[in-house]
């Protein structure tokens, strides 16, 4: 398998992790400040291709009944530009409740308050890489 880049689109930054090359482990790689959907749309494509991605994930989130919110739509309209920029495939993945998740796991670390009143965009696209992984083995 080979690497595996997620994107957490929001509307001021992208947050970007990167699994190792087994494709099991997520890793933070970056923060990406948002520009345009095909300037944030080339950057991704861009590291993508630089850390040798075989797919690209982007977090979506939907409502409770699994319809895509506005936000999630702005995510699918992003994985469409996305998709035009580059060659590797595109997946859109359920994002739900990464943010908290990447806040509870800060906490968890012993993080500061006045640390972890900081984005969590790096964090959450970790989470949510973490989530695709785990999902591939155990079979979902």
């Amino acid at each position: 398998m080979r690497r595996v880049l997620a994107v957490d689109p929001g509307s001021r930054r992208l947050g970007v992790a990167l699994s190792d090359e087994t494709g099991t482990i997520a890793n933070p790689l970056t923060v990406i400040l948002h520009v345009s959907r095909p300037v944030d749309a080339a950057s991704v494509a861009e590291l993508a291709d630089a850390h040798g991605a075989g797919l690209i994930v982007v977090g979506q989130s939907l409502d409770d009944d699994g319809r895509p919110t506005f936000e999630g739509r702005q995510a699918q309209r992003f994985a469409e530009a996305l998709q035009a920029q580059t060659g590797i495939p595109v997946k859109l993945w359920d994002e739900a409740f990464t943010t908290q998740m990447a806040r509870a796991a800060r906490i968890s670390l012993g993080v500061n308050r006045r640390r972890r009143a900081g984005h969590l965009d790096e964090l959450a696209a970790t989470v949510l890489l973490q989530d695709y992984l785990d999902s591939l083995r155990s079979g979902g």
